[in-house]
């Protein structure tokens, strides 16, 4: 194998294509009221941690679900499922990527090594236990992103409210639960079940779920963004971007309505709720929306910063 394919299939293997998760690190720096190079600087460095640890993270899990891997439709193209690239080279990657992420994240601050050690240990013990153990799968992926958002808080030595962590908390569960359904409604049509958690599922119980979480993460949203009196955003004008987080959520919930999601499948195999990162990357209405609501509170934040605001 050549140089370019070998880089290219390690690449692959680390889910480059997932790193996109990571830009929420960026979050806590644009509700930051002193903006600095310094900052930004220390951003960068949370968000390259972030990319090398969850690739680290990617790695070992595909080992493990190796046989896993290989029955099912999409994930037996993987590069260690189809054995493209050889278990000990997998092995070596992961540590370079747990090497490197370390390292970047004990130059910026201890608070940032601490974060990256915490979501190393609970991403660990989800790979080799407890993503077989209903509900407390979901919190464990939603426990991800929301130490990312903890990453940017630290890295940007920035306050948040409470309620936007709560929101970040709540809509990354949301995103869990989605995840889930799209996988248990794919085993149900292939008649594999290729994570044993999920017969311990039902599409009515995370159906459930689903309305429950998507719920509480707007009204969590709401509440920040009605601004100082509930010690949320800094300034009520941010109940401006409420409508696109609301947006946001139908949208999600459209694709992961069952004929809606069989005719995105047809045209590409890839834009499937299973992977969250593909429908932010692939999905025009979720891009707009995203793209809306960022001009929103960062057009709010500036006007409010030098004092344009009533």
């Amino acid at each position: 194998m050549s140089f370019h394919k070998t880089m290219i299939t390690a690449l692959e293997a680390s889910r480059v294509r997932q790193w996109s998760k990571n830009f929420l690190v960026f979050a806590a720096a644009i509700f930051t009221k002193d903006q600095s190079i310094f900052l930004w600087t220390n951003c960068i460095k949370a968000f390259a941690s972030f990319c090398f640890i969850s690739s680290f993270i990617y790695i070992i899990n595909d080992i493990i679900d190796l046989e896993a891997d290989r029955q099912h439709p999409r994930k037996r193209f993987r590069p260690i499922a189809s054995g493209r690239i050889k278990i000990f080279d997998a092995v070596a990657l992961a540590i370079v990527w747990l090497i490197l992420s370390l390292t970047i994240s004990a130059s910026v601050d201890f608070s940032l090594l601490a974060t990256i050690l915490i979501y190393l240990a609970i991403q660990i013990a989800y790979c080799f236990g407890l993503k077989r153990q209903p509900l407390l799968d979901l919190f464990c992926i939603a426990s991800g992103f929301l130490l990312r958002a903890i990453a940017g808080v630290v890295a940007s030595q920035g306050h948040w409210s409470p309620w936007f962590l709560l929101t970040v908390g709540l809509l990354a569960l949301f995103l869990a639960v989605e995840k889930r359904k799209a996988e248990l409604r794919t085993a149900m049509d292939r008649g594999v079940i290729t994570r044993k958690v999920l017969l311990r599922y039902s599409l009515p119980l995370l159906q459930r779920l689903e309305s429950l979480v998507a719920s509480t993460s707007f009204m969590a949203y709401a509440l920040w963004s009605a601004g100082p009196a509930l010690q949320g955003a800094e300034t009520s004008w941010m109940l401006l971007s409420v409508p696109f987080v609301l947006v946001g959520i139908f949208r999600y919930q459209l694709l992961s309505d069952p004929d809606e999601a069989e005719r995105r499948l047809q045209a590409s195999p890839d834009q499937t709720t299973e992977k969250p990162e593909e429908i932010l990357l692939n999905d025009r209405g979720i891009q707009v929306t995203l793209i809306a609501w960022l001009i929103t509170v960062i057009t709010v934040n500036l006007l409010n910063r030098f004092g344009l605001l009533p």
